[in-house]
């Protein structure tokens, strides 16, 4: 029997509405050097933080991926399991957004997405931006790891140390893309 041909370079990138925007539009940025195929899911929450913290348009940001869903569209290709991909990515990914994909309660595209990449075994990576956590949180980080989810708050590895916040940013969504197999070639190696 044939094995079945590599998932298609491709990776859904959703954006919620915690604090750190640039996380996602780093990710978009990153996939399309390397000329990985990206689905943009944002909530509206994330279109309103955008305003805050960026001088770039939602419209900006849906111009960094390959291609990009409206929130509701639960039509869309993300939203089922036939649609093959390396998995998800959720930069930054709020409370609520990891709540809902914990409970298999999802309310929109994005959260769809993320629990159909759970049910598919595809590699899911939560860049949690929250703190300090309450036990809920922490309990519900610990039943998304348990369900195969990667919990990774975007965290700075001072090792390489940074020059300013864009070298801190370019490194910890290059860490995030390592999960996926993914080398930017950017960032500095532990060691190397």
């Amino acid at each position: 029997m044939t094995p079945p041909p590599p998932p298609p370079s491709r990776l859904i990138v959703g954006i919620s509405g915690a604090s750190g925007a640039i996380f996602g539009i780093r990710v978009l940025e990153m996939l399309g050097r390397l000329g990985v195929e990206s689905h943009l899911v944002m909530s509206r929450a994330a279109e309103i933080a955008l305003a805050h913290e960026s001088d770039l348009s939602v419209a900006q940001v849906r111009a960094l991926a390959s291609h990009w869903h409206k929130a509701e569209d639960i039509a869309a290709a993300p939203a089922s399991g036939s649609f093959r991909t390396l998995g998800m990515i959720v930069a930054p990914c709020s409370i609520r957004t990891m709540s809902e994909i914990a409970t298999g309660v999802t309310s929109s595209l994005l959260t769809r997405a993320a629990d159909v990449a759970l049910k598919e075994r595809r590699r899911l990576v939560l860049m949690v931006r929250e703190t300090p956590l309450h036990t809920g949180h922490l309990r519900t980080m610990l039943q998304l790891s348990e369900m195969g989810a990667v919990i990774a708050p975007p965290v700075p590895g001072f090792y390489a140390r940074p020059t300013g916040i864009d070298a801190m940013v370019e490194h910890t969504v290059g860490r995030m893309l390592d999960l996926f197999g993914l080398d930017c070639g950017s960032i500095r190696r532990w060691g190397e």
